[in-house]
């Protein structure tokens, strides 16, 4: 059985980062765990979907980034090992537990609806939602002038406001504005720390798979990307290029259908997380009831757990009270190749190729390449 790789949260996880980047730039009271380069300016690249794994086997076709691989190193994401979660760590400095984003879908315990935090497509404040100040909000009341550079309709998202309030966020929805905006943005002021974010690797992912040609084709432009970047800012700046999530590919014949097995459902209200990684709420009583059954369908291809059990691995990190009602009752999470999709329910997810959310190496380690200019 594949041994779940805990996440390390603390000094070695993405939620260290930006905590990492503003004692770096000297803002009072913030400590560089990760050992960052003193800078007055700092530029943070997400390339979403880049697993640690991924870009190592792929190296040939990214010459910039593996050019940084010797002195960079890798993090773990948090867990769940998805995007919602993964940016919401990124941008308050926290793991999920404390801010609250605890899957691609989560139960909103107040009415029992599904939220679903990439389109946040429930009627949920998500400054009430996640309510902790984001380290946006403390650099730039240090007086760094702070930017978040991404598509323009990520403006208004609840996952913004969520994880990325304090920054002002520029739209940019071609790599030529990205570039432009990331130009400017870290000119500004005598201080700065500019965010830059780009899904197009993740999208071909999930399309194609990660081991893809496609995929790795979309490294290389990802890659002059990432390149260009580097070069739109001053000499004297940093820049840090990361990840939320690594990715794995799963075949059609490997996915166990939720909506197609009755005994897969029965003691369930509602299911929620996404494939690689579920939560489960259950009807009163049935916990113990739905961890055998899934415990007996999947064998050493995934772990089931109870949330207590799942919160006692520290898989979240410290768990505020608020928080914990938003977790499955029962999380499985796969490590073996396989997926739990739901093709009624999510039938767009049961098409997928590449997917994340779980605990495996390949899901969970995640790039930090340090590119200090001159």
């Amino acid at each position: 059985m594949i041994v779940p790789v805990a996440p390390q949260y603390g000094g070695g996880s993405l939620a260290d980062v930006l905590p990492s980047v503003a004692g770096a730039l000297s803002v009072p009271g913030e400590q560089n765990a990760l050992g960052l380069p003193p800078a007055s300016r700092y530029a943070v690249l997400l390339l979403d979907g880049l697993g640690w794994n991924l870009l190592q086997r792929h190296a040939d076709v990214a010459p910039y980034m593996a050019s940084l691989l010797p002195t960079g190193r890798s993090l773990t994401a948090g867990v769940p090992s998805t995007t919602a979660v993964s940016l919401t760590s990124l941008g308050t400095g926290l793991p999920p537990g404390a801010h609250g984003i605890v899957g691609y879908t989560s139960i909103v315990p107040e009415t029992g609806a599904l939220l679903n935090a990439l389109s946040w497509d429930a009627p949920v404040d998500p400054r009430r939602w996640q309510p902790h100040d984001t380290v946006f909000d403390r650099v730039a009341a240090a007086g760094v002038a702070t930017r978040n550079v991404s598509k323009a309709r990520f403006d208004s998202s609840g996952l913004t406001a969520a994880a990325f309030r304090g920054s002002a966020h520029r739209g940019a929805d071609t790599v030529e504005d990205r570039l432009d905006a990331t130009r400017f943005a870290s000119r500004e002021g005598s201080s700065s720390l500019v965010y830059v974010y780009d899904s197009q690797l993740d999208y071909t992912g999930h399309q194609q798979g990660s081991e893809s040609w496609q995929w790795e084709k979309e490294l290389a432009a990802a890659d002059t990307f990432a390149q260009h970047v580097r070069s739109a800012l001053p000499q004297d700046a940093v820049l840090l290029v990361v990840a939320d999530h690594g990715m794995v590919d799963v075949v059609p014949e490997h996915r166990v259908d939720l909506d197609a097995e009755p005994a897969l459902t029965k003691g369930l209200r509602l299911i929620g997380g996404e494939s690689r990684f579920r939560h489960l709420y259950c009807v009163d009583g049935a916990v113990a009831d739905v961890i055998a059954t899934y415990r007996e369908r999947l064998g050493d291809q995934a772990l089931v757990l109870s949330r207590e059990e799942a919160v006692a691995r520290g898989w979240f990190g410290a768990v505020e009270e608020r928080v914990l009602p938003r977790l499955g009752d029962v999380v499985v999470a796969a490590l073996g190749p396989v997926a739990l999709v739901a093709s009624r329910r999510y039938p767009q997810e049961s098409d997928l190729i590449g997917l994340h959310g779980s605990l495996t190496d390949d899901e969970m380690a995640i790039p930090l390449l340090v590119d200090a200019g001159r």
